[in-house]
């Protein structure tokens, strides 16, 4: 089979999307207690601190050596928090080297980041995205559940940036009345460096986040307000399904995205899956279940590829779109498939 009649043969969901693009939980523990996705009151203590559940790294390299044989080219390392997986460099190491994976990436609250941020680049990881909601100390601390301090987050974007990590994402999750007054400085801190700050609605994703839509900036609102301080551009996407709305900064400082799966769905190019820590596979970020992979594991790559191929044929979520439509379910909750 040529390359050409390889392509025609992955699977296409029921709305001839793609697989393309998976975001792995490799653990869902955290060391941090956001209230939009993991808050204190809701979610004990010692939450994923047991690894009995968790996909062993043979099976993850498994898993994504069979989602390779059905499309995905991409892959983000996810958690809960994924720096708090023992001796993810390993991991990531062995997943670098799986043929098909063409961009390696993960996502992190950068609490531990100074410490790895080499190791990580030495294994093979190519991009990384750091949560970071404010740069004020004391609304930094509460927005992660009085358990982070933005002094050791930054400390760890400077390692990432030794270690040569030269162009990071920071995402930062906007709740009105709580750090709206922390985007421009956020901007301001990272114009010019290289880094892309990228501003994120507060999502109706779970059922513990006390989602209010009262407290929801829509993304138009703060491409204005930015747009006001300093002019910006519209820039293409970078890949079809980008979930971010790009933006230049009109005077040369880099660019800002804006990810507003509420206010501008990009349900219609979606190509993205999402497995958790304990092997189960989601379709969709609001997805109210999801199907257990580890029957498929144990009989191989081709077993975990022909479950895939089944399942992802059978998709054809976009709830996005259909959010006012949709009937009421239970979402899966956030920080157990990585956002």
């Amino acid at each position: 089979m040529n390359a050409l009649q390889a392509r025609a043969s992955l699977p296409l969901d029921r709305l001839g999307r793609p697989l393309r693009d998976l975001r792995l939980a490799v653990i869902d523990a955290c060391n941090f207690r956001c209230g939009y996705c993991m808050p204190a009151d809701r979610v004990a203590d010692d939450h994923g601190t047991s690894a009995a559940s968790r996909l062993s790294f043979d099976q993850i390299e498994t898993l994504v050596r069979g989602f390779v044989q059905v499309g995905v080219r991409k892959l983000r390392l996810t958690g809960g928090e994924p720096l708090l997986r023992r001796h993810l460099p390993e991991l990531v190491a062995r997943l670098a080297r799986i043929p098909g994976i063409e961009d390696l990436a993960l996502t992190t609250n950068g609490a531990l980041l100074a410490g790895q941020a080499r190791a990580l680049r030495e294994a093979g990881l190519r991009r990384l995205t750091v949560s970071l909601d404010a740069l004020d100390p004391a609304v930094f601390r509460a927005m992660s559940g009085n358990r982070g301090e933005v002094g050791t987050v930054l400390e760890g974007i400077a390692a990432a940036e030794a270690a040569g990590f030269t162009r990071l994402k920071l995402n930062c999750v906007v709740l009105r009345g709580v750090n709206e007054d922390q985007v421009l400085p956020l901007l301001e801190r990272f114009r010019g460096t290289g880094h892309v700050v990228r501003f994120i609605e507060y999502m109706d994703v779970g059922t513990c986040n006390g989602w209010d839509p009262a407290q929801v900036v829509r993304a138009e609102e703060l491409r204005e307000r930015i747009a006001a301080r300093w002019p910006l551009r519209p820039l293409a996407a970078d890949y079809t399904g980008e979930v971010a709305r790009r933006y230049a900064f009109a005077d040369g400082g880099g660019e800002v995205g804006f990810i507003g799966s509420g206010s501008a769905p990009v349900c219609g190019d979606c190509h993205r899956a999402r497995g958790s820590a304990d092997g189960h596979l989601y379709t969709c970020l609001f997805a109210d279940s999801g199907q257990d992979l580890k029957p498929a594991l144990a009989e191989g790559e081709q077993g975990v590829a022909e479950a895939l191929a089944r399942l992802w044929s059978a998709r054809e979520d976009r709830y996005s779109e259909i959010r006012g439509q949709a009937p009421a379910r239970r979402p899966i909750e956030m920080y157990l498939i990585g956002g």
